[in-house]
């Protein structure tokens, strides 16, 4: 079974490996009753305190496991490799590599791989509605004028 790995963290951060994105589907969670395999979460491991994050991989064929829905968080799935459905509120369409969708808490949700590879993904969770005019990445952003030390 696959770990997350630390790489570096200081005062203001936290650098983590889930492995290459062909190894996700090494990863095992277990999820109360259920166990799955493919699926890691990394927010806790790189100690975020606004957003939770989980990468998964489904191997051709394979279903997320169940609909599901969120009490307030919302979640953004981007694909990033491979091919598939996904299904929100009865409604099927499809996604590939470069897809992003977003789906509101009371969503009902859930992705199939439908392709002839493995299908990652990465999914963002966030509470929703925290933001708004002022946290506008051009407004909420400092560029600073110190020098990089590369």
């Amino acid at each position: 079974m696959k770990k997350i790995e630390t790489i570096k963290s200081g005062k203001t951060y936290t650098a983590v490996s889930v492995g290459k994105m062909n190894e996700i589907i090494e990863h095992v969670l277990p999820m109360g009753p259920i166990t799955i395999q493919g699926k890691v979460f990394a927010g806790q491991a790189v100690g975020a305190t606004g957003s939770e994050l989980s990468f998964q991989t489904l191997v051709p064929g394979q279903d997320s496991g169940f609909l599901h829905t969120h009490k307030t968080h919302e979640e953004l799935y981007i694909i990033l490799k491979g091919e598939g459905q996904y299904q929100v509120d009865g409604e099927i369409f499809p996604v590939s590599e470069g897809t992003i969708i977003r789906v509101a808490p009371e969503g009902k949700r859930a992705l199939k791989n439908t392709g002839k590879e493995n299908l990652t993904m990465l999914c963002i969770q966030y509470k929703a509605n925290a933001f708004g005019e002022a946290d506008s990445p051009m407004t909420d952003g400092n560029i600073l004028q110190e020098p990089l030390n590369w």
